[in-house]
């Protein structure tokens, strides 16, 4: 997530942005590091204070949660570029059962789940999930290759979730994602 310095100088403001950039080094995840991209803007503008910033909320960006649930994880990590792309903040799970916790200490405005999953499917997530926080139960949308089978069709059904059949173009999970939260 982006954060900003605004140290002053006497030329005028400088608005320092820092991005955290994840460097895949190796296929090892032990051996990535986490290192910051610093982006500085000289102005001679006054940079406002950030309670005058809060009053003008107009100018603000809004973005929506989305916690995306996937075993697959070349898609989930695919999935999570073209959703930040769409100006959405995108944490990941890769299972059921890693996503449980994340659910219990985040507000998600929305969640997209694989059904099939090891550890804790996603009708299994769902159902544990809505006991914690029951505004989900119209916030899941569910990607699935298995929608035929009869027990996921009848969970799908039952529950009224949204849900794409695997594969599926990106454009209509965007689509799908922006209509949820509209």
């Amino acid at each position: 997530m982006p954060y900003a310095r605004f140290p002053h100088g006497p030329a005028g403001s400088v608005l320092m942005l820092g991005f955290p950039v994840l460097a895949i080094r190796e296929a090892n995840p032990l051996m990535n590091q986490a290192l910051g991209i610093w982006v500085a803007i000289s102005t001679d503008m006054e940079l406002r204070p950030q309670e005058d910033v809060a009053e003008s909320s107009s100018d603000a960006i809004e973005f929506k949660t989305v916690l995306l649930v996937d075993d697959d994880c070349q898609l989930a990590e695919a999935l999570q570029w073209i959703l930040a792309d769409e100006c959405f903040l995108v944490d990941v799970a890769h299972d059921g059962e890693a996503a449980l916790p994340k659910i219990k200490a985040n507000l998600y405005d929305a969640v997209i789940c694989d059904v099939m999953m090891p550890k804790l499917r996603g009708d299994e997530l769902f159902q544990r999930a809505v006991e914690t926080h029951p505004y989900l139960s119209d916030r899941f949308i569910f990607i699935t290759g298995f929608a035929a089978d009869p027990n996921i069709n009848l969970f799908l059904c039952r529950t009224g979730t949204k849900y794409l059949m695997k594969p599926f173009p990106v454009q209509t999970l965007i689509d799908c994602v922006k209509q949820l939260l509209d």
